[in-house]
């Protein structure tokens, strides 16, 4: 249904906010004038996840805590859930990360920014007991100094919503519209995810093609420069015969080949990427001989 991602300096009063906001959504669900689908509102944190804030120590550290909570964004987001993702998510790519994770599942998105001053997010971090929620004041530096801010202007972030240390509240209703009436963003070509060419496809590309260059040769030798060009029935493969439409002049042997390399080269990054046929990978034996035969009969010229 939704992804809410709670972002701002380490110690700043996400927690909170982030509980604040889930009272109140569950407050508007449970209200009789609302009338919407059945949701359940679910807060995933550092916290829930066993997560010290002692990871954000070294860098060695932080990385798997990372991917340990977007695996859980990942599998906690449905449409029968408005997630509230409370951590630092100080890094701008993490943040893109989860809103293309949102898109590729249509569900809304939006970003709460709890602002507060560098020194209040020292006193309070310094109040907290000496444990698993209390960062080292090194960290806590560290942290504030490589924060990177949310932007309005960055499709990641948007909608965004701040909430300063002096506001008794979040801007709750605003956040209940965009998350519930908001538009949702269809998957596009970055979110997607697209077939990929099954594993044996680059040996059935290197040898149809060869085989289809050792055909035509043979063809010519065997006609011995009597019958050049025309419409020519090539013998590939047992059980593997293509037609081909030969210029009418002698091939030569580095030719084909230079068509061969440039055709599977072209046929590799498709494969790489999974978007050959715009996500349609049909590189079998047959389809692979009918597309060698087109790609030359365009290329060779008369």
């Amino acid at each position: 249904m939704a992804l809410i991602t709670i972002t701002g300096y380490p110690s700043s009063g996400k927690s909170k906010r982030a509980q604040q906001l889930k009272e109140y959504l569950e407050d508007k669900l449970a209200d009789p004038e609302y009338h919407g689908p059945t949701l359940k509102v679910v807060i995933l944190s550092d916290d829930n996840l066993n997560l010290a804030r002692s990871v954000y120590d070294e860098s060695r550290s932080e990385k798997p805590a990372r991917g340990t909570l977007f695996s859980a964004v990942q599998r906690q987001m449905g449409q029968d859930t408005i997630l509230i993702m409370d951590s630092l998510n100080y890094i701008k790519g993490f943040r893109y990360q989860m809103y293309c994770a949102a898109r590729e599942m249509k569900i809304r998105v939006c970003t709460v920014y709890v602002v507060a001053k560098p020194e209040l997010c020292r006193e309070w971090n310094s109040e907290r007991e000496e444990g698993s929620t209390k960062y080292s004041a090194e960290t806590l530096d560290n942290l504030l100094q490589r924060y990177e801010e949310p932007s309005s202007m960055v499709r990641w972030d948007s909608p965004l919503f701040t909430v300063l240390w002096t506001d008794e509240s979040p801007p709750n209703e605003d956040i209940w519209k965009a998350v519930t009436e908001g538009l949702v963003k269809p998957p596009n070509v970055g979110t997607q995810s697209v077939p990929k060419a099954p594993s044996d496809t680059l040996h059935i590309l290197e040898h149809t093609t060869t085989a289809i260059v050792s055909a035509i040769m043979a063809h010519q030798s065997a006609t011995q420069g009597l019958s050049l060009g025309g419409p020519t029935t090539l013998n590939v493969s047992p059980g593997l015969n293509v037609s081909i439409d030969l210029p009418a002049r002698a091939l030569t042997l580095s030719e084909v080949q230079r068509y061969k390399r440039s055709f599977v080269t072209v046929h590799k990054k498709a494969m790489t990427i999974g978007t050959a046929e715009k996500g349609v990978v049909d590189l079998t034996e047959d389809a692979v001989s009918r597309k060698f035969v087109e790609y030359l009969e365009e290329n060779m010229g008369p």
